[in-house]
C-alpha cells in the first residue's frame, strides 16, 4: 500500500524548502504527499523578505477536515511560526491513534532569517516535543530548547541528545552539520543506545532545505522501513546524495536547494545516449 504522509510547515515559493520541499521528497521516496499550511513566506535563495502566518484555527480546521476523510500513515512538523500554531497543532495530535510524528523544530532559516517566534519556543518544547515519534534538531536548535551552549564534540553531542530525550521524543537524531572539520556526522539516540550516522561533508553552497529534507525523508520511509532506525539512516543516505547531486540544478545565487528528484532525473547527457 502506498503510505499517506502529511507535511505541516510554511511555504517556500522558491522550491528549495519548506512544504515544497516536503512534497518533493514524499514524491521521490514513494509517498503520496499532503499538506497543511502554517505560513507563506516571500523567500529565496538569499533572503526571507516577509513572514504571513496563518491562523492557528485555521491550521486547525485544516487538521480537522484532512483527518476527518484521510489516513494519515506518518506526518512531519516544519515551520510551525507562532505559540498559538504549536497549541493547535498539538491539540489534534494529543488525540488517540495518532501516526508517527517527525517533528522538525525549524527556528531560523539559512539566511538567517528567523521563522519561529522567540515566545513559542517554550510552547514548542513543552507541546509538541512529548509527542514527537522523532526530533531532529540541529545543534544551535538543541542548543536553543535546552537553553545551553552548543557541543564542540562527540562527547557533547551524546549528552545533548541524552538531554533533547528527557523532554519526551522516542528518539532524538542530532544533526551535526554544524561542527567544524570534514565530516558530518548525525547522532541517533533511541532511549539508550546512541548510534553514530557518519557523512563527509561535501564542499557546496546547495544546503537551502536540507533539513525539510531530511525530516520529510523519515516521515516517508516511517510506514515503508521495519524500524525507526532503517528509516532514519536511509533518509540520511538520501539527503546526502541530493546534496552531492545539487550542482545539476541552476537556482538561485545564494544557497541553493538540493536535488530532490536526483535519482529519477538522468543528466541530459545520460538522456542523449538513451
Amino acid at each position: 500500500m502506498i503510505p499517506n504522509v502529511l507535511t505541516i510547515a510554511g511555504s517556500d515559493p522558491g522550491g528549495g524548502a519548506g512544504i515544497q520541499a516536503d512534497l518533493k521528497t514524499f514524491s521521490a521516496l514513494r509517498a503520496y504527499g499532503m499538506a497543511v499550511m502554517t505560513a507563506l513566506t516571500a523567500q529565496n535563495t538569499r533572503k526571507v523578505s516577509g513572514v504571513h502566518r496563518v491562523p492557528a484555527d485555521f491550521v486547525g480546521q485544516q487538521l480537522d477536515t484532512l483527518f476527518d476523510d484521510i489516513r494519515v500513515d506518518a506526518l512531519k512538523i516544519g515551520m510551525i511560526a507562532t505559540a498559538d500554531i504549536a497549541r493547535a497543532i498539538a491539540l489534534r495530535l494529543s488525540q488517540p491513534g495518532r501516526p508517527p510524528v517527525v517533528l522538525d523544530p525549524v527556528m531560523v532559516a539559512k539566511s538567517g532569517d528567523r521563522l519561529l517566534d522567540p515566545e513559542a519556543i517554550g510552547t514548542v518544547r513543552d507541546t509538541l516535543l512529548p509527542l514527537a515519534t522523532v526530533v531532529t534538531p540541529n545543534l544551535p536548535e538543541a542548543a536553543v530548547l535546552l537553553d545551553r551552549a552548543e557541543p564542540e564534540g562527540p562527547e557533547g553531542m551524546e549528552a545533548m541528545a541524552r538531554a533533547l530525550a528527557a523532554l519526551g521524543p522516542r528518539y532524538v537524531l542530532l544533526k551535526g552539520g554544524h561542527l567544524t572539520g570534514g565530516d558530518s556526522p548525525d547522532l541517533f539516540y533511541d532511549g539508550s543506545r546512541a548510534i553514530w550516522l557518519p557523512a563527509v561533508r561535501i564542499a557546496t553552497r546547495n544546503t537551502h532545505g536540507t533539513g525539510c529534507t531530511l525530516s520529510a525523508a523519515i516521515a516517508a520511509l516511517i510506514p515503508q522501513r521495519p524500524d525507526i532506525a532503517a528509516a532514519v539512516a536511509d533518509a540520511k543516505a538520501y539527503v546526502t546524495a541530493a546534496i552531492g547531486a545539487s550542482g545539476q540544478l541552476s537556482v538561485g545565487s545564494g544557497q541553493g536547494p538540493v536535488h530532490h528528484f536526483h535519482a529519477l532525473w538522468a543528466p541530459d547527457e545520460a538522456r542523449e545516449a538513451v
